[in-house]
């Protein structure tokens, strides 16, 4: 099988990790009989660096003719510092989900038995823990009308949901939850909220489509205290944009490092992969970044691709080095602590 990708290395150590992941993809796709065209673009800070603009027309038709997309991260300290920027990295961001049409943000939480004891939290808590989040990633608070008013004294930020975009999102949960343990646990704060009470009578709405499924409601606040106490206890949740946002970074730690969890946008028209993890820029170019996460969202392509066995060696490439210590610093704990590039290079040679 041939497949094209279109690769957004994007900023701080973006590019350094795409270029593991590149390289651990190629030995699968050598290894397994297929073939991947990459087509590189730009997006970010180096996206307004060279052209002005953080999501160019250009990286946008690239995109939209690849059977999907490897992302690295956006970021940079020069945007992050001054509020006063009329164009920023993050805005490129929400850019290609929008014109994308990327609504569903699929972010897996999973320990790995050899760091059970580097997650912040005690062991018996997280262990067996293996959740999914789904984000809706193109409506809510981050796509509303904002603004300032008073003479700038008073700022607004409205939150808006549909429900067809409640439908879509909630579906893509009781179709995973159906594959997995039919439990479903739908995250809002409906005793405030109204865009949240849209969300919960559409889900409750859509129950009896999935009979199977059990269903229970939580509100944002008690999730995000059960995801330190008894993360173990959740299978599949769905949330709105700004929920998902804090509770899948929350989330994401459970593992022992942000620089460990993968995650992939879907889409109407093509699917991204790419590591929870931002551009780190102070790491840019010290050879110190983990590269495990963006390998482990190049394996969620190839699943994607429902190529299952690829994906699969590709985790148990993963599962050997950090069994055998073969990591970064993020995870040497006083160890030896090995390179981007090393890393990288040692699953290429233990596929």
């Amino acid at each position: 099988m041939k497949y094209t990708i279109a690769l957004l290395a994007g900023d701080g150590i973006g590019p350094e990790v795409i270029n593991e992941a590149v390289k651990v993809s190629d030995a699968v796709a050598k290894k397994f009989g297929h073939e991947i065209i990459w087509k590189p673009a730009l997006t970010g800070a180096a996206a307004i660096d060279a052209v002005g603009v953080p999501y160019p027309d250009e990286t946008h038709e690239i995109c939209l003719a690849a059977d999907a997309v490897l992302f690295g991260a956006i970021g940079h300290p020069k945007y992050d510092n001054d509020p006063l920027a009329p164009v920023r990295p993050e805005q490129g961001l929400l850019l290609m989900r929008k014109k994308l049409g990327l609504f569903a943000n699929v972010r897996p939480t999973f320990t790995f038995s050899s760091l059970l004891d580097k997650s912040p939290l005690k062991r018996e808590r997280i262990e067996g823990t293996d959740l999914v989040f789904l984000r809706e990633l193109t409506g809510g608070i981050y796509f509303g009308e904002k603004g300032r008013r008073d003479g700038g004294e008073t700022a607004f930020d409205n939150c808006v949901y549909t429900r067809a975009e409640v439908q879509r999102l909630a579906k893509k949960g009781f179709e995973l939850a159906m594959t997995r343990s039919k439990k479903l646990c739908c995250v809002d704060k409906a005793n405030v909220m109204e865009t949240s009470r849209l969300w919960r009578e559409t889900v409750q709405a859509m129950e009896k489509d999935y009979p199977e499924v059990t269903v229970s409601y939580e509100f944002v606040d008690a999730v995000a205290m059960r995801l330190v106490q008894w993360p173990n206890t959740y299978d599949v949740l769905i949330t709105e944009n700004l929920f998902g946002d804090i509770l899948t970074d929350e989330a994401s730690v459970i593992s022992g490092s942000m620089g460990l969890m993968p995650s992939a946008s879907m889409g109407d028209k093509v699917s991204l992969f790419e590591p929870i993890h931002g551009s780190y820029p102070q790491a840019t170019g010290l050879n110190i970044a983990n590269p495990m996460a963006t390998i482990l969202s190049a394996a969620m392509m190839f699943e994607n691709f429902n190529l299952m066995e690829e994906g699969q060696a590709m985790r148990d490439a993963v599962n050997k080095a950090l069994e055998a210590g073969i990591v970064t610093e993020d995870l040497a704990d006083g160890g030896k602590a090995y390179g981007t590039k090393e890393v990288g290079d040692w699953l290429v040679a233990n596929l």
